[in-house]
């Protein structure tokens, strides 16, 4: 029985720090992706036929237990640290690809891909489809390239919409990029972090 003991303290001994290194290597902000499929529609077969994609790929970051957005002219200020916008996320910026056209607002976005920013004022963001590529770390040297939005300069904009802030009564430990209210015609692009709630309504282009 003492042997027993000893192995399994030993056991545990062992595998206690694989579990905190683990632990340790997990990054802070674990990627995410949000995609949905628009413009198609279901056969008489029940398949899914001539859909387009939109993907969304982005960094998710935990509230924490901090209280991030504030208000007034601090209001989304305390973690941009010196950036000039929300890259929507953390680390790399960023990703919004689509395969068809689409139109925020009235306006057409050409399929591609593309990196997204938001300027966040109380009540109200402007969502923003740049043209700037992605640094895979902030020490990468390349030019026309972001590390987040650090270094964004307003040049490489194709499309700038506002996005209708809600503060809801759940707060979203984890920052969530979703689509809501989908049709095959368009939906809702929504971003979820805290008690904010961002949307601003698409379509496919035509």
């Amino acid at each position: 029985m003492k042997s027993f003991r000893l192995l399994a303290c030993l056991a545990i001994g062992v595998l206690l720090p694989v579990s905190v290194d683990a632990q340790q290597s997990r990054p802070l902000s674990p990627r995410g992706e949000a995609a949905t499929q628009v413009g198609g529609a279901y056969n008489g077969q029940g398949q899914y036929e001539g859909g387009s994609w939109i993907v969304v790929t982005y960094g998710r970051p935990l509230l924490r237990g901090r209280d991030l957005f504030g208000s007034g002219d601090a209001y989304g200020q305390a973690f941009l640290r010196g950036a000039p916008n929300w890259r929507i996320g953390a680390d790399q910026s960023t990703r919004f690809m689509t395969e068809v056209d689409l139109t925020f607002g009235g306006q057409r976005l050409p399929a591609g891909e593309y990196s997204i920013f938001a300027e966040l004022s109380e009540g109200e963001w402007t969502l923003i489809f740049a043209d700037w590529g992605v640094k895979d770390d902030f020490r990468e040297d390349k030019p026309g390239a972001l590390w987040g939005s650090y270094g964004y300069t307003p040049e490489n904009d194709v499309l700038r919409t506002t996005m209708e802030v809600t503060t809801v009564g759940v707060a979203a430990d984890q920052l969530v990029i979703v689509f809501t209210d989908m049709t095959s015609a368009g939906g809702q692009f929504t971003v979820w972090w805290d008690d904010q709630v961002g949307s601003t309504a698409f379509q496919v282009a035509r």
